[in-house]
């Protein structure tokens, strides 16, 4: 029998060129021979400039993005680094010109690896704790549809979360029997305070709860809730609680997930999703779910795992035994160019710094808040305050519905913005690694002829 681990390294050789690592970084996006990939003769994405993470400029020339607009929605549907494109070229032409080199799992199960590692090492935790899906969504459903409750316990949630919290949580609560209770932390978002909202949530935990499901920035106010002060006032809660009555703090992260510096062990969340194709700028269609053991420990698989540990368990006849990140990450196919190209994406944001990311977000946020809220015409709804705030900047124009904002921004001033897909929606804007502090001006202006 064909030891695996010679297998694997084999194909590693071959595809050596495709993995994101080392020279992807150093100038000359190009996939190389990446192997078996260039067997088949497709071309290779064209060479970016070469990439000097110290200069804004530098980063903003690794994105093809179209250059006369402003690109404040780039992070949604994240436009592709050269790095990150030429680690998905370089894998997608191997699979598309000698697929059989890759074999039925092997290859994943070595380039998943690689993925968790770079993740692992980025967010400051174990790979063995990181679940790899396809998004965001497919996270949190993962993540709440696990969780062991029964009758009469209590998931307490916010009436500011996106559809897939709330719809997770309902599909959970209605197959156990758990009870749901939704609770507003602000009125006003311009006006929201930190210490409100840590107290609001303090004084609806109740003994049957054990599910605090909860986001770290809303998209549809661009209000920061401040996990580490929650998580700190459910540690006095759960010190007097035996471990399966613990409240979980599960963290829908996808709006501070590399837009700020923290992580998830200065959050202290139990459970963390994220999708990684926003405000990473990573591979399309990917994402994770981070737990702690312990929180692990109170999940339940719901998708068969294509883990070594998987197959182990069905080859013996015995249930699976291993990690929880592989055997909570679904199986089946998926975009496996992407997937694998992970590592390249942190590697293009590590080699900028996350603490110098975050300061460039912050800086033209302020700069954004300061100038909408100085427009008569405009209300600001994003807090000033960098506390409960993070890149996302709403507000609303008068006498305008958002759509109609976004869509004479972009046609008559060449400024990328976009509506929050909500019941009450307003303008969204997010400044990130690809916008500069000109655009944001530009962008200000932009609004202020709106009126």
């Amino acid at each position: 029998m064909t030891d695996p681990a010679k297998t694997v390294h084999r194909r590693s050789l071959l595809l050596g060129a495709a993995l994101a690592g080392g020279g992807l970084l150093t100038g000359a996006c190009t996939t190389a021979n990446a192997g078996a990939a260039g067997a088949g003769g497709a071309p290779s994405p064209p060479p970016a400039p070469k990439f000097d993470p110290r200069d804004w400029k530098s980063v903003r020339a690794q994105f093809p993005l179209t250059p006369n607009l402003a690109h404040f929605s780039a992070f949604m549907l994240s436009s592709h680094p050269a790095t990150v494109t030429a680690a998905i070229t370089g894998f997608r032409q191997g699979l598309d010109s000698n697929p059989i080199e890759f074999g039925m799992g092997m290859a994943d199960f070595e380039f998943s690896s690689r993925a968790r590692q770079a993740l692992a090492k980025y967010i400051g935790t174990r790979p063995d704790e990181i679940a790899l899906t396809d998004s965001a969504t497919m996270g949190i459903g993962l993540m709440y549809g696990g969780l062991v409750l029964k009758e009469g316990d209590e998931i307490v949630t916010t009436a500011h979360e996106f559809y897939s919290t709330y719809e997770a949580v309902r599909l959970r609560a209605t197959a156990t029997g758990a009870k749901v209770r939704t609770i507003r932390l602000y009125d006003d978002p311009a006006q929201a305070r930190a210490d409100q909202m840590v107290a609001k949530l303090k004084a609806v935990i109740t003994p049957r709860t054990r599910v605090l499901a909860m986001t770290w920035v809303h998209s549809i106010t661009g209000v920061k809730v401040p996990i580490k002060q929650v998580a700190d006032m459910l540690a006095t809660i759960n010190a007097g609680r035996r471990e399966p009555e613990r409240v979980l703090l599960c963290v829908d992260g996808v709006h501070g997930f590399a837009a700020e510096a923290a992580t998830v062990k200065d959050l202290g969340a139990d459970f963390f999703v994220t999708s990684t194709h926003k405000w990473l700028f990573g591979p399309r269609g990917t994402g994770f779910v981070w737990g702690t053991p312990a929180a692990w420990r109170r999940h339940r698989q719901i998708i068969p795992s294509f883990s070594m540990p998987a197959f182990q368990g069905w080859f013996t006849g015995q249930p699976p035994g291993g990690a929880p990140g592989d055997l909570a990450t679904p199986g089946g196919y998926h975009t496996f160019e992407h997937r694998w190209a992970l590592p390249a994406a942190v590697e293009f944001h590590q080699a900028i710094g996350p603490a110098r990311v975050a300061e460039q977000i912050r800086t033209q946020a302020e700069q954004l808040k300061a100038g909408l809220a100085g427009l008569r015409h405009v209300r600001l709804v994003t807090p000033r305050s960098a506390e409960v705030s993070s890149g996302i900047i709403c507000c609303a124009v008068q006498g305008l519905h958002p759509e109609a904002v976004a869509e004479r921004l972009v046609k008559e001033h060449q400024v990328a913005a976009a509506a929050t897909p909500y019941r009450e929606s307003y303008v969204r804007f997010g400044p990130s690694m690809v916008t500069t502090s000109q655009e944001v001006d530009k962008a200000i202006s932009a609004m202020a002829a709106l009126a």
